[in-house]
């Protein structure tokens, strides 16, 4: 038999769980006094002899308590009381672990009904680890996701199990940066809230400068001037043969060298991504750039290794004048020695820079949403996104720390830490160049052959074009 809906039961046990929510959350901190009865009675549309049930109940709970003559105030959680655990996911290889578990900390102080656990994910397999443990009911309540996860995120077409929060006190155009927010826009809705970002800039080695009759504030305004620099630069090779520094070094990074294609103007994949146009002339000229370096210019070691971060381990070494990197890997350099500072990317046809990003995403399927959302806050506010700011070299989301001065020390920042904000307007994601994140390890595979100047890059982007159009039609990218 159908049984018909109690709405006051509805309106009764609604009152009483935002109540509570709100007290265990934090948005009722301890010490605070709740609103009046006869406000609670007219808010929610029940009596006030209701409303003192579901404030004795949560009494009796350990969660206010009432004082004589004032009213109802929140009690600070006492020994027989379990805080909600809130589980926090980050990838294992972040720069900012040490930052985020002072935030972890501060936040557990502010909010003593919540606690939270880290749990570090290997960077491999980090999205497929994070959807199994959701599909077991055992995923975190908020992970941090790169633009590279936000990639896989969309491909995986379960963006629906997203909560897509994001704070009121976070906007593109007052408080934080219309680039950093479009990095987690996917179809006009938000997967993530924007937590830090860096676009690929050029660190240079002051000393290196300095030998070589270099100005600390050389401009690199196109590929000539790149190349000019670099050839500086370059030690030539001594009596052994060997090379003693380079000018530049050129990264295979899928993170690095489209730098290079997006200037040129060129293309991989259409917008529409129904074809392929690898083999446009842009696309074979900048590809020529950057395999002159190497071979033809020499000002860049041959590329013969598979890390990712090779020109940046050379640069520690100081064996290198310039590298292109971001502000995420500039947090190893302050354990070194070495004098480095940064320089916007040189343009060519067009001024363009990759943009990279981490955002805080919250599961939908959370049983703690209200406490989620509150660390989000806590972790995009301004307490958190300092912290970012005075201990580490990344820059934070949040407009009011990424440009305070006030935060910067010589020790952990370099000289010219603020380049970031000529260089945001032309930086783009890497999405930017239509491709399934599949296709872009694809790509970083097949490109090995040139980059091992095996092949002309007329040949490779050739190739390249034909494989993916096959795929395109439904034959297997093999």
């Amino acid at each position: 038999m159908l049984r018909r809906r109690n709405n006051f039961q509805e309106r009764y046990d609604h009152f009483l769980q935002e109540l509570r929510d709100e007290i265990v959350s934090g948005a009722l901190q301890p010490g605070e006094y709740i609103l009046p009865e006869n406000t609670l009675s007219a808010n929610y549309q029940i009596s006030r002899v209701s409303i003192r049930k579901a404030l004795t109940e949560l009494v009796e709970e350990g969660l206010i308590e009432k004082i004589a003559g004032k009213g109802n105030r929140v009690k600070p959680p006492g020994p027989e009381q379990t805080p909600v655990t809130l589980r926090l996911a980050w990838f294992s290889s972040s720069y900012e672990l040490d930052i985020v578990r002072r935030m972890i900390h501060n936040f557990e102080r502010q909010n003593p009904f919540i606690k939270v656990e880290l749990t570090l994910l290997p960077v491999d397999g980090y999205t497929d680890t994070l959807t199994r443990m959701m599909d077991q009911k055992q995923g975190p309540d908020v992970f941090m996701m790169s633009d590279h996860h936000f990639r896989e995120w969309i491909e995986t077409d379960r963006t629906g199990e997203l909560a897509g929060y994001v704070p009121s006190h976070l906007n593109p155009e007052e408080t934080s940066y219309p680039q950093v927010f479009d990095l987690f826009a996917n179809d006009g809705r938000m997967l993530a809230a924007p937590f830090i970002f860096s676009p690929v800039v050029i660190c240079f080695n002051r000393s290196i400068f300095r030998e070589n009759g270099l100005s600390e504030q050389t401009p690199l305004k196109d590929w000539d001037d790149l190349l000019r620099v670099a050839k500086v630069c370059t030690r030539d090779a001594n009596e052994d043969g060997f090379t003693e520094h380079y000018g530049f070094c050129f990264s295979s990074s899928s993170n690095r060298w489209p730098v290079f294609l997006l200037q040129n103007e060129g293309e991989i994949m259409s917008s529409d991504h129904t074809r392929s146009t690898m083999a446009k002339e842009e696309t074979i000229q900048a590809l020529e750039f950057c395999t002159s370096l190497m071979y033809k210019h020499h000002v860049s070691p041959i590329y013969s290794h598979g890390s990712s971060h090779l020109a940046e381990r050379l640069f520690m070494k100081e064996r290198v004048a310039m590298i292109m990197t971001t502000y995420y890997f500039m947090n190893e350099f302050r354990d070194h020695s070495i004098e480095w500072d940064v320089l916007p990317v040189p343009k060519q046809r067009k001024q363009a820079t990759l943009l990279l990003g981490g955002g805080l995403a919250v599961n939908a399927g959370s049983l703690h949403i209200r406490s989620a959302q509150r660390l989000v806050d806590y972790m995009t506010g301004t307490e958190a996104q300092n912290l970012l700011k005075t201990y580490g070299c990344t820059i934070p989301a949040l407009k009011s720390a990424a440009e305070n001065d006030q935060l910067l020390s010589p020790d952990i920042h370099p000289q010219h830490y603020n380049r970031f904000l000529d260089v945001l307007p032309y930086a783009v994601p890497l999405r930017s160049l239509h491709l399934k994140q599949r296709e872009i390890s694809m790509l970083f595979d097949e490109l090995s052959l040139l980059w091992a100047c095996m092949e002309s890059p007329e040949e490779t982007c050739r190739r390249i074009e034909d494989k993916f159009n096959e795929s395109l039609i439904g034959l297997p990218l093999s």
